[in-house]
């Protein structure tokens, strides 16, 4: 097991992360792990792939946004933005060379606003369950009013006893930072990967995404039977497998 270590932002923030080293030699690019909204590094597939890439020896990072697990904040102050930079802070702080950015979910959005800012860094993405725009798709017309009026919605959460929040600020970079509307500037290898009974995010914003990216290598895989968090030891196989195609 990785120690956990915080990376201060420049207004004080403290960003828990653990990270593996690439062994000396290793020359593929580094993993970049992002959980989903309200998620953390704790979760199986993060600590899954941290794993494996330690025991192979490819570098690998897995981080908490601001206000989420073992991070400083306050979870009504995120934003996609904020929590981006956080991402990008921690790269460049932490990894050399080129990386490959996965992302679940929530995760999934912030992995393509990450690998736009990383440039020539970025030598591929993974979507698992990628949900990107979810501020637009996913909330109901009442709820976005109330949103654009400064309130807060509260949702059941089949994960949890206590509901889930979505926060006005939240909802508004979300709205400002919507990717499905056009093409997508990526161009590196994109994998994927989308359970067919999804009940949060459907399977088919992975294909709208995939019809989005400028990349000319982009492969979606549909599990049929596989539900949001794709958590199953067989779909957590897929996923490592999915990462190991970067080399």
């Amino acid at each position: 097991m990785t120690r956990t270590q915080f990376h201060t932002m420049p207004d004080g923030r403290r960003i828990a992360f653990r990270l593996t080293p690439p062994a000396k030699g290793d020359t593929r690019p580094a993993l970049v792990f992002l959980p989903g909204y309200m998620s953390d590094m704790a979760g199986s597939k993060a600590t899954a792939l941290l794993d494996h890439c330690a025991a192979s020896g490819r570098g690998c990072l897995l981080l908490d946004y601001s206000g989420c697990g073992e991070s400083s904040g306050d979870f009504a102050d995120g934003t996609l933005r904020r929590w981006r930079d956080e991402v990008l802070a921690l790269i460049n702080t932490v990894l050399d060379g080129p990386v490959v950015v996965a992302g679940s979910s929530m995760g999934g959005w912030l992995m393509l606003m990450v690998g736009l800012a990383l440039g020539d860094r970025l030598a591929g993405l993974v979507g698992i369950a990628a949900a990107p725009d979810f501020t637009q798709w996913g909330t109901s017309e009442a709820d976005k009013a109330k949103l654009k009026a400064g309130k807060i919605v509260l949702e059941d959460n089949p994960y949890g006893p206590d509901p889930t929040p979505t926060h006005p600020g939240f909802f508004a970079d979300g709205q400002a930072n919507q990717m499905l509307g056009g093409n997508i500037a990526i161009t590196v290898p994109v994998r994927l990967l989308h359970g067919q009974d999804d009940a949060d995010v459907p399977w088919e914003t992975s294909l709208r995404l995939a019809e989005k990216l400028e990349s000319n290598n982009v492969v979606l895989t549909l599990v049929k039977g596989g539900d949001h968090r794709l958590s199953r030891e067989e779909d957590i196989a897929r996923l490592i497998q999915l990462t190991d195609e970067f080399s």
